[in-house]
């Protein structure tokens, strides 16, 4: 049954090759941002509703840490660099960037990686 629900997945097109290097330019960023005490909510909020459109974004999920009252985790996935920074202009970005930016307490980690493929990335 495992087989049959991973020939399912590949025919659907959500698991690419295993191979990162044969054709894979995509550009993921995994990282940490602190909300200011009573703000996490409102900051989630205003984040997701100014990333919806933006071309060549694979993924963007938004993570309340469930250790932190204050901590937002971002997995982002692009069609390339060049796309996640053409995205950092769109006016909805800017504008969720302008509105959010008085809740954000600080920055923690952030990894820059190149993503493999996995359920949901296509």
């Amino acid at each position: 049954m495992a087989d049959g629900a991973a020939l399912d997945a590949n025919s659907k097109g959500t698991v690419p090759p295993t191979n990162p290097d044969e054709t894979n330019d995509m550009y993921g960023i995994i990282g940490r941002m602190t909300a200011t005490d009573g703000n996490r909510e409102r900051l989630i909020e205003i984040l997701l509703n100014g990333t919806k459109d933006m071309p060549g974004c694979r993924l963007y999920a938004i993570s309340a840490d469930t250790s932190d009252e204050v901590g937002i985790w971002i997995t982002e996935i692009w069609d390339s660099e060049e796309s996640h920074q053409a995205s950092l202009q769109l006016p909805s970005v800017q504008a969720a960037i302008a509105q959010g930016k008085p809740m954000i307490a600080g920055f923690g980690d952030r990894h820059i990686v190149k993503p493999c493929g996995g359920l949901g990335v296509v």
